[in-house]
């Protein structure tokens, strides 16, 4: 019997439970995502292609406005390279960013058949807390991104290649790594999505072995 194409899952939320794994990055003021400021915060969306791997598909990428009493740690922007009151910084308020950034992650669930949306980073609950804490302040409703589970590719990096830190987690997945351009939210998602996606593909026999009905 053929399933109807409209009940039928489509591959992604079969792979991953009806989830929607979206990699997301931020950049920051420091450590605590209640007081330090949220400056940077990229995401990509995944897909699978027609042979059957989960790929990168579409990148976003945004400067943000510090909110109101934000704090900002002088050694963070040291690491990270950002200037956030630059005249030509073109930054955007948390509320602006976050309802820019929703609209094409709800347009994806839609399309992939997914109930909500995974965030997938590296240490990705400290990603998942600034997110959290930006949705907080900004009174947003509905967020599509699950509100506590998260994919971890420095967990999973540990598991399938040995490495928990980024660089080195990509250098063994055969990965190019730019040392400068590193700490951008845009390039270290970009690379976080090339990991997980790596990792998905290495672990495909292994899950088309599994009984569908296990």
């Amino acid at each position: 019997m053929i399933e109807n194409s409209e009940t039928a899952p489509t591959q992604m939320a079969s792979r991953f439970r009806g989830f929607l794994p979206v990699v997301i990055d931020v950049e920051t003021g420091g450590f605590n995502a209640d007081t330090d400021a949220l400056l940077e915060l990229a995401a990509v969306t995944l897909r699978f292609n027609e042979e059957g791997d989960i790929e990168p598909e579409e990148s976003l990428s945004y400067h943000v406005i510090p909110f109101d009493g934000a704090n900002i740690e002088p050694a963070s922007l040291e690491v990270n390279g950002i200037d956030p009151y630059h005249p030509l910084r073109p930054a955007r308020t948390e509320h602006d960013v976050l309802s820019h950034l929703f609209k094409p992650i709800r347009q994806a669930m839609k399309s992939a058949g997914c109930k909500r949306a995974v965030l997938v980073g590296h240490n990705a609950h400290f990603d998942l807390g600034f997110l959290n804490a930006a949705i907080a302040r900004t009174g947003i409703k509905r967020s599509p991104f699950h509100p506590f589970s998260v994919f971890d590719t420095a967990t999973l990096g540990g598991v399938a290649l040995g490495q928990t830190v980024l660089r080195r987690a990509a250098t063994a997945a055969g990965i190019r790594w730019d040392t400068e351009a590193a700490h951008s939210a845009r390039y270290d998602t970009e690379r976080t999505a090339e990991l997980f996606c790596t990792i998905v593909n290495r672990f495909r026999p292994i899950y088309e072995s599994i009984p569908k009905d296990a």
